[in-house]
């Protein structure tokens, strides 16, 4: 559920809630001098109230780009050290684009690359219950205590009771479930927490985007009717008013 709108409100902050742009988008904006208020060029710092009129000049138009790409195993998302290699080092694509979230290094699977920072937030925030989906091969047989763990919510090493999640057991000891938090190396934890480890895992879905048949280290660019229900479940194409 959105919070409601407090003013007086940054103009920084008014900007990314109107979904124009993420904060640091909204300041070059500012910067830029492309946005103003009640007819005056807009400064880093204003604040608006909730009648003031705010307008971004006409010729601001950003190309927002959005993929799913096949993280391959022993990549890392993004800040390599040493001898690592992230995503960007393998990457070929013409234009600038960023990892939405993490996945670890000894995972795989679907990743969200963008330039749009307006959906980084309403992507990863655990207020907003998004779905993502992994496919996990443990160490052992998976017994009915690890299922209704698993299923019901997991204590983990920092004594955080992870939420409720959708599980299912595969075969014997291959399982899928859809998490709507991310806590850091999460799903490896929760196994670790019940005596299990974790041989492989795979993400193959973030919302509705699906890895389906890309290939490892392959990316497909989002678009039409997948690109129009991605950015519905974000709160996007939802705002009516004009800038």
């Amino acid at each position: 559920m959105e919070k409601e709108a407090k003013y007086p409100m940054r103009i920084n902050k008014y900007l990314a809630q109107k979904n124009v742009a993420s904060r640091r988008e909204a300041d070059a904006l500012i910067k830029s001098g492309k946005v103003t208020i009640n007819g005056r060029k807009a400064v880093l710092g204003d604040k608006i109230e909730e009648a003031d009129l705010v307008e971004i000049n006409p010729d601001f138009k950003k190309e927002y780009i959005y993929l799913a790409f096949n993280k391959p195993k022993g990549i890392i998302t993004h800040s390599p050290q040493g001898k690592e290699k992230s995503i960007a080092d393998i990457l070929n694509f013409s234009r600038k684009v960023f990892p939405v979230g993490r996945l670890d290094k000894d995972s795989h699977g679907i990743i969200i690359l963008t330039n749009d920072g307006r959906i980084t937030g309403k992507i990863l925030g655990p207020e907003h219950n998004h779905e993502k989906e992994y496919l996990v091969r443990v160490d052992k047989a998976i017994n009915p205590r690890f299922v209704t763990k698993m299923g019901s919510g997991v204590i983990l090493d920092d004594g955080y009771k992870t939420k409720k999640s959708i599980f299912k057991k595969i075969n014997e000891n291959f399982f899928s479930i859809v998490l709507t938090e991310g806590k850091k190396r999460q799903i490896r934890r929760m196994c670790v927490a019940l005596g299990y480890n974790v041989i492989d895992l795979q993400r193959v879905r973030i919302l509705n985007i699906r890895l389906g048949s890309l290939q490892t280290g392959q990316f497909r660019k989002i678009s039409g009717r997948e690109l129009q229900e991605f950015l519905s479940q974000l709160g996007f194409g939802m705002d009516k008013i004009n800038f």
